[in-house]
């Protein structure tokens, strides 16, 4: 990456500006591209994570769960578990994301005899808003939101599901299923084996997407998820368990990532010798990197006080501007045969981009994606009518609370004084893209096209060839658009 001197008009190695700088300070400038399509661009990880898709959803209690994962990764990207999670709880769930499969949807089921607030209370858990209705293991129906509305509650299902089904078999070609699905004119149906057992469930617009994106699959074309511990307690034992588990990456996480216990536990995780990746962090320096890369890291974790549920800049005046974080962390990294993830800040497509332009190898989304149908939250509504999840920060009293729930009460009230994130945020649902895929196709398209203005074909190529300027807080509010007269 190269940035424009606006006195010279010259191209640099470093910025113009004599301070650091944060993803709203820059932009980027276009360049003569043969890139003739977006579609053309690869937009797969060279880090070892098996990406096809720079994003990974952070580990944040609030945000990766399974649904979390099996979606995310159907469409390229990676979930990390949180370390908060009970093991038997992560090995479980890593076993059934393995499991998933790498076209249609795993359906909510129910019997004909549950009723229609069975049904209410599992609708908003897809943001496809359907569940199957299932007799012996065979569908005999489909329920939507819709069908629910204006009956008693506890009217069965057997009385307002559609029991007129377009069924599509097993290992259906995904062009095939959209043009049933189209000719039909059926948003969804259940997918079933060769038994008529069902499988599954497919919507048009993911069949679609089946078409636009590549799953992020292991060796064994199962989808991939990684798994996350601590910096406490029996590191290498836990790391052990989850790589037994299956996780196909493994997150060694603290805030402060630079320190004596992050270096003792990377050098325990290394000692397994294991053979995924192995991520560690936070840092915001070249110093941080070059010592975690000594221990045993593969990717380093950078960000410190970017994201929206972290109070730690306000706290403690300790952080650093992401974008300028970034820049260097993936400078060293890249000098020494290592990759860097941009972990926080990003709030738009845009921020994505200037990550992977910065030398991001993949970008940490997680309070942007808790607002999604697909995160572990319940469904609120506030009084305005707008629905809603709760997220909360993962250095957050609330967090404390989860992960010390085994301790003392001494011991927990001891460290519920201390915090440094919020333990409770509404994180509003965009109606207009309330599944997380809905905002995967937003950050996708957005970074494609910024690759095509780059003249670049890869993530590689955005990297080299992305020229990139300083602008101030007015040229940034310029590039926002309108959504209403002035």
């Amino acid at each position: 990456m190269r940035f424009l001197n606006p006195q010279t008009g010259s191209l640099d190695e470093r910025p113009p500006a004599p301070y650091d700088l944060t993803y709203d300070d820059v932009f980027m400038v276009p360049s003569r591209s043969s890139v003739g399509s977006r579609q053309a661009v690869d937009l797969s990880s060279e880090d070892g994570t098996g990406t096809t898709i720079p994003l990974v959803v952070a580990n944040m209690t609030a945000i990766a769960g399974r649904r979390m994962a099996e979606t995310v990764a159907r469409r390229g990207g990676l979930v990390a578990i949180p370390q908060d999670i009970p093991l038997d709880v992560v090995s479980e769930v890593v076993g059934w994301v393995k499991q998933r499969h790498l076209v249609h949807d795993t359906a909510i089921t129910l019997a004909p005899s549950a009723t229609v607030a069975d049904a209410l209370s599992l609708l908003p858990k897809r943001a496809h808003g359907a569940l199957v209705v299932v007799e012996d293991g065979r569908p005999v129906g489909v329920v939507t939101d819709s069908d629910c509305q204006g009956v008693d509650r506890f009217t069965s299902l057997s009385q307002v599901m559609s029991a007129d089904l377009l069924l599509l078999e097993e290992g259906i070609a995904p062009r095939e299923a959209f043009d049933r699905l189209t000719n039909a004119h059926r948003k969804l149906a259940p997918v079933v084996d060769g038994k008529g057992q069902l499988v599954g469930i497919l919507t048009r617009k993911n069949a679609l997407r089946a078409t636009l994106y590549s799953p992020a699959v292991d060796a064994q074309g199962r989808l991939r998820i990684a798994a996350t511990v601590g910096i406490n307690g029996d590191v290498a034992g836990k790391a052990e368990a989850l790589l037994a588990a299956g996780a196909d990456v493994l997150v060694v996480d603290t805030a402060h990532g630079h320190q004596e216990s992050m270096i003792s536990a990377l050098k325990a995780v290394r000692a397994l010798d294991p053979r995924v990746p192995i991520v560690a962090g936070n840092v915001v320096a070249a110093a941080g990197v070059r010592d975690l890369v000594e221990a045993g890291a593969d990717i380093l974790k950078v960000g410190v006080g970017p994201g929206a549920m972290c109070t730690t800049r306000m706290m403690t005046g300790v952080g650093r501007p992401q974008f300028s974080a970034v820049l260097e962390c993936a400078a060293e990294a890249r000098r020494l045969g290592k990759h860097v993830w941009a972990d926080g800040g990003v709030r738009h497509p845009r921020d994505v981009a200037m990550a992977l332009a910065a030398g991001a190898s993949n970008v940490m989304i997680g309070s942007w994606f808790a607002g999604t149908y697909e995160s572990p939250g319940d469904l609120q509504t506030a009084a305005d009518g707008r629905q809603y999840k709760e997220s909360f920060g993962m250095a957050s009293a609330r967090a404390v609370r989860n992960r010390t729930s085994e301790e003392s009460s001494y011991d927990r009230a001891r460290k519920a004084l201390f915090e440094e994130g919020i333990s409770t945020s509404r994180m509003f649902l965009d109606p207009a893209r309330p599944g997380v895929e809905d905002l995967i196709d937003s950050i996708v398209a957005g970074v494609r096209s910024s690759c095509t203005y780059a003249g670049a074909h890869s993530l590689e190529e955005f990297r080299e060839n992305a020229v990139v300027g300083v602008q101030s807080a007015s040229g940034y509010a310029e590039g926002k658009p309108l959504h209403a007269s002035w």
